[in-house]
């Protein structure tokens, strides 16, 4: 019979198999719902995924760059605990990953994990048997790949993984020449979390927005109509100088902003140095941690 995408994307709801496991199951037990579910199950692709419901907000960041810096990846892979991101197993596994990122040529979760492993299985297939054998929802929430031409990248990793950045130096200086200033940016990224590198990055729509709020929350002060509006350009440009990498006060040195510490930085190197990219990744940022009441649970149990 013809299996429909209603019929797969239930399956794969109902078990959190992959779509292509779904059809294919589907097919071979002539669309009977109840025995795909058993199929997959001693397929071993459902026990893995009955665990995908649960919410994976711990887990590893993990960087890794070219010899020569002019390439870069960047993965969070999440884990339900943070006792298995400590594990070993994990550690190991996300860091093969993150070698898979350097040399990736797709933006694709699904094409990421068809890569090949480790030479005798995919991504997905090591993903899968990691699922079961950890006891955990293991999930590759997201990557980036870099390779600008004329960039030299340079990553730096916060709380043994829980904060991973990637900085991109427009230069015609080596890597090693300008891994000390790039560390020291991608430092303060992890610190400060800009939102742009500087004013012409940013979007037009984002300081509309924000000048709609700080006007309404000047006119809520009770600041007269008239003055309003030169208050709020003083306020946006205040927002701005913290939201804007190179506007903000450099971490190590109070007395100098980003962009000053950056140009001081090429000039003692005698070559141009500019931020062109930056990525930082926070694990679990985003994910609505579930909060646990183990005496509300007992007591339900009890109930029963």
């Amino acid at each position: 019979m013809a299996i429909t995408a209603a019929q797969v994307k239930e399956l794969r709801t109902r078990t959190g198999a992959g779509m292509l496991d779904c059809k294919n199951v589907l097919v071979e037990v002539d669309g009977d719902m109840d025995k795909a579910i058993d199929t997959l199950r001693e397929k071993g692709l459902a026990k893995a995924a009955k665990k995908a419901g649960r919410i994976a907000a711990e887990g590893l960041v993990r960087i890794k760059l070219s010899p020569d810096g002019t390439k870069a990846g960047i993965i969070e892979v999440n884990s339900e605990t943070d006792f298995v991101a400590k594990n070993q197993d994990f550690i190991d596994f996300v860091d093969t990953l993150s070698c898979l990122t350097v040399d990736t040529d797709t933006t694709s979760p699904d094409d990421f994990t068809a890569k090949n492993f480790d030479g005798t299985q995919t991504v997905k297939e090591k993903l899968t048997d990691f699922v079961a054998t950890i006891g955990e929802n293991i999930n590759i929430r997201r990557f980036e790949h870099f390779n600008r031409p004329n960039t030299v990248y340079v990553g730096y990793l916060h709380g043994a993984g829980k904060i991973g950045v990637v900085v991109g130096l427009e230069t015609e200086a080596s890597a090693e020449e300008v891994t000390p200033v790039g560390r020291d940016i991608a430092m303060q990224i992890a610190s400060m979390n800009p939102l742009f590198i500087d004013e012409s990055q940013v979007d037009p729509q984002y300081l509309e927005n924000e000048k709609e709020i700080l006007v309404r929350q000047a006119l809520n002060e009770g600041k007269p109509a008239e003055i309003v509006e030169k208050m709020v350009l003083g306020r946006l440009k205040k927002e701005l100088k913290e939201t804007c990498l190179l506007e903000q006060k450099f971490v190590k040195n109070g007395e100098l902003t980003v962009a000053q510490h950056l140009s001081d930085q090429a000039k003692a190197l005698g070559k141009s140095v500019k931020v062109v990219q930056m990525t930082r990744y926070e694990v679990g940022e985003g994910i609505e941690k579930r909060e646990e009441n183990f005496a509300e649970e007992v007591a339900k149990q009890m109930g029963n």
